[in-house]
């Protein structure tokens, strides 16, 4: 059986499974019951100034039948006091000291705050920090979370000053809501961070009730913007971490976070350069016992692929990514229908010809039943047809074999003599 555990920036953890910092892990009932499930860690619920929540707070995006396909809160981080959870935090530790406890912090930018509440922290046995650069609403309109976060030089200015104190790893955890997350990612290894974690929500509006005109959700009829996660957000983490994983001058190790839903999103995460995943709107939709079936799932894929230890993931694909330029032009592949499996819906062929390069054929046999046909030397190999076929294996994407050579846009301009 393969190797679950993994070393995160000098953490051992069970496994690569943590419960992302949020209304998860609140409590100490709650970690605790977390980690009994099998939860190789938990970054618990950002600790700061006492704040007061509004309620209501949550709000989530259904899609075609699937619930929770986004998720949004207003919630902001623990509104209870800060020596109630360093107590819990510590009979957590206690009980189950083989498992990560990391302390997620946020404060205002002020070198003697942040000495101040590491200090404090790291009192009680913590096995790390995650600094909260993240967080888009309420702490924001503060001056902290994602205000912070999106400003280079508070991210380096911060994290330096935790690392003036701290005796335990720090990680920097990263907001969407910027043009370029790498530059924030450098700000936060030349402050001295240790690690970071992306990312964070992204800044959304749920929706608006179309009887009472009001947001969703609102609070007495006022609503604000709010984070937005869950399986809908994952494209845009997994891009995330694949950016920084792939810049030379962010080299250290990346806890990957944003839709994790299952252990399949948990081995794109690891092979993009994370190496571990975070989980929080999954945890919410289903339950902490959801991790049983990710532990499950790792580790037969880790079996059948021959792989001994799941560290053995981390970074796999990063160098298969890269930016467009570099990408071959010369590569071409084309749409072909399988008949035996095709059911004539015609979706392919109406999205081909209506929004396509209009090169899907409907044809007819001798018999007069008709049939789907590319016309391969018109298909430009979208994918699009293959994407919006209801029926796995009518359609397949086939490599046309090519005499030229691999040449790149970039490879094209440097032989034209453009720069």
């Amino acid at each position: 059986m393969a190797d679950l555990r993994i070393q995160f920036a000098g953490i051992q953890s069970p496994n690569p499974f943590w419960l992302a910092s949020a209304p998860p892990t609140n409590t100490g009932y709650q970690v605790q019951r977390a980690f009994e499930a099998g939860w190789g860690g938990a970054v618990w619920k950002t600790l700061g100034e006492p704040i007061l929540n509004v309620s209501s707070r949550f709000a989530a995006l259904s899609f075609q039948g699937q619930r929770v396909a986004g998720f949004n809160n207003i919630e902001l981080i623990t509104d209870r006091p800060l020596e109630v959870n360093l107590k819990e935090m510590a009979e957590t530790k206690k009980r189950f000291p083989h498992h990560v406890l990391i302390a997620s912090l946020m404060v205002e930018p002020k070198q003697e705050k942040w000495h101040e509440i590491v200090k404090r922290v790291e009192e009680i046995g913590v096995d790390g920090l995650e600094l909260n650069f993240g967080c888009p609403h309420g702490m924001a309109e503060r001056g902290m979370g994602s205000a912070s976060g999106q400003v280079p030089e508070l991210v380096e200015k911060q994290t330096y000053w935790v690392k003036e104190v701290a005796q335990t790893p720090v990680i920097v955890k990263l907001t969407p809501n910027i043009t370029d997350i790498t530059v924030t990612a450098e700000a936060a290894v030349r402050g001295g961070a240790d690690a970071i974690s992306m990312i964070n929500t992204i800044n959304s509006l749920a929706g608006v009730d179309l009887d009472t005109w009001n947001t969703i959700p609102h609070v007495g009829g006022k609503g604000a913007h709010g984070g937005y996660c869950g399986p809908a957000v994952k494209p845009i983490a997994l891009n995330m971490v694949g950016e920084c994983a792939r810049n030379p001058r962010i080299s250290v190790p990346i806890s990957g976070m944003g839709g994790v839903s299952n252990w399949q999103n948990a081995v794109e995460f690891m092979l993009m350069g994370a190496t571990g995943v975070q989980v929080c709107t999954a945890a919410m939709h289903h339950g902490f016992r959801i991790v049983e079936d990710m532990l499950e799932g790792l580790s037969h894929y880790l079996d059948e692929k021959g792989i001994a230890s799941a560290m053995d993931l981390v970074g796999k694909s990063v160098a298969k990514y890269s930016d467009w330029g570099e990408l071959d032009l010369n590569y071409q592949v084309v749409a072909r229908i399988n008949k035996e499996v095709c059911i004539n819906c015609n979706k392919c062929h109406i999205a081909c010809e209506d929004t396509s390069h209009q090169c899907i054929d409907m044809l007819q046999e001798a018999d007069e039943k008709k049939y789907l046909q590319v016309r391969e030397e018109d298909c430009v190999g979208c994918n699009l047809c293959s994407i919006v076929c209801p029926v796995e294996g009518a359609i397949d994407m086939v490599e046309i074999p090519s005499d030229l050579p691999a040449m790149s846009w970039n490879e094209r301009q440097a032989g034209l003599g453009f720069k």
